[in-house]
């Protein structure tokens, strides 16, 4: 199931039935990426090397790679997180990702964002996070050009620069790599590039609302929602009021 479809990169969840327990024939694929276990287990055989993957161990997979997979114990479900290399940063195809628990943490945030809705940004930045994580990326202190950058993307988000609807897009015209945005965004600011952007959108939604607008599914979509309840939900998360209760504290009596 594609939970996420962007150029940049893509989630799918993959369920393997057992139904062969040998080696299957010889396959490749043009893509980085990343597979993790949730459940179950599988192996893995590329360029002569072998692995047994499960919920510890997953693997990551660069193009061109010719691989094999066997289901001696039965079937499993996985995620698939591809990338392209301006996503990529750090991991060499053919290697085993040992899985600890901050990678399992990282992994079901990326699943639980990709449930959420917020595609663009919220699971951007979580791919990101679990690709830092998965790599073990050390943090880096702020540099006086990355506080330029995230200055910069500050006032992209706050002019509703159409670039700033998704996050890659946004680095691209920054010319930075999403990585590098996000990590300089959220030490800088102390907040994720998401949830800053989320925070000048809700402030719209207030001024619209106390203008008496009435119309949610066309305002979550104005300001770039993926739906009304996604609208609702940040509105909530960020107020603790929903846009209805909203529009009545707002309005003048």
């Amino acid at each position: 199931m594609v939970l996420a479809d962007r150029p940049e990169f893509a989630v799918t969840t993959v369920a393997c039935e057992a139904d062969h327990t040998r080696w299957s024939e010889p396959e490749a694929r043009d893509d980085h990426r990343m597979v993790l276990v949730r459940r179950g287990r599988f192996r893995r055989s590329v360029d002569g090397s072998d692995a047994d993957l499960d919920s510890t161990v997953g693997y990551v997979g660069a193009p061109g790679e010719e691989e094999r997979f066997a289901h001696p114990a039965g079937g499993d479900f996985c995620t698939s997180l591809s990338f392209t290399p301006w996503l990529w940063e750090g991991l060499s195809g053919g290697a085993a990702v040992y899985v600890d628990a901050r990678v399992d943490l990282a992994h079901r945030r990326v699943l639980a964002a990709a449930r959420g809705g917020d595609i663009d940004y919220a699971l951007t930045e979580e791919l990101l996070r679990l690709v830092a994580v998965a790599t073990g990326r050390p943090v880096e202190r702020v540099r006086p050009a990355d506080r330029v950058l995230v200055a910069a993307a500050r006032e992209a988000i706050i002019e509703g620069v159409p670039e700033t609807a998704q996050l890659c897009s946004l680095a691209g015209l920054l010319k930075v790599s999403p990585y590098r945005l996000s990590r300089a965004f959220s030490q800088e600011m102390g907040v994720s590039l998401t949830r800053y952007r989320n925070r000048v959108r809700v402030g719209w939604a207030m001024d619209r609302l106390a203008e008496g607008e009435s119309g949610l599914a066309d305002l979550a979509s104005d300001l770039g929602f993926a739906d009304q309840a996604h609208l609702t939900r940040t509105v909530r998360e960020h107020l603790g009021h929903t846009p209805t209760a909203l529009r009545r504290l707002l309005m003048t009596r």
